[in-house]
């Protein structure tokens, strides 16, 4: 018989689970009511507001879009009050382990700006999928740094190589897949409506 080691949550998670938690509060939701609104079952959301899961980027996207926020607002959340200039060791990363993507949030959000950047890596073969934009008409402009990536927004699919830039408003689901057997590295610029 294989025995397996539950994964210690790191720093990052267990404040997002606690970030999850609080808004979940602040609005007043059970977690029933958080699940009717989000479609994720109720075991997964209290199992993410105990860090006991990383939540998966999909996972956060819905909460996103519940909650009428950015991924990018919502982890900033976690991290602190952003200064004006954050140096590359500084910039926080958030790692969906389940679907291979990494994000570094370049210019975290900051509530006197509607845009930011995000470094995106998604590693070979991985696809994301988000049924629905955490903010409907998010402005999104990818712009391809290495590698190839797919990316699917209102049943158009786009085929992006090495320095391809993708401007679109975001209303439905979208689709990012690593579209090469090499990691895609990208820049997100993300705009709010």
């Amino acid at each position: 018989m294989k025995h397996v080691e539950e994964a210690v949550p790191d720093a990052v998670d267990i404040r997002l689970a606690a970030r999850l938690a609080a808004l979940r509060a602040e609005h007043g939701w059970s977690l029933g009511g958080l699940a009717e609104r989000s479609g994720i079952s109720r075991s997964t959301l209290s199992r993410a507001e105990r860090a006991e899961i990383s939540p998966t980027a999909a996972l956060l996207n819905r909460l996103c879009q519940v909650y009428g926020r950015t991924m990018s607002r919502l982890l900033s959340e976690v991290e602190g009050e952003p200064a004006p200039l954050l140096r590359a060791d500084e910039q926080p990363v958030w790692e969906d382990r389940a679907s291979g993507f990494v994000r570094r949030s370049v210019s975290p959000p900051h509530p006197a700006f509607r845009g930011e950047l995000v470094e995106g890596r998604l590693a070979a073969g991985a696809d994301i999928a988000y049924d629905r934009p955490p903010v409907p008409g998010l402005e999104q402009h990818i712009w391809v740094l290495e590698g190839a990536l797919e990316v699917t927004a209102q049943d158009v699919r786009h085929r992006l190589g090495a320095g391809d830039c993708l401007r679109l408003r975001v209303w439905g689901p979208t689709r990012f897949r690593c579209a090469d057997d090499i990691e895609a590295r990208y820049v997100l610029a993300v705009v709010l409506p």
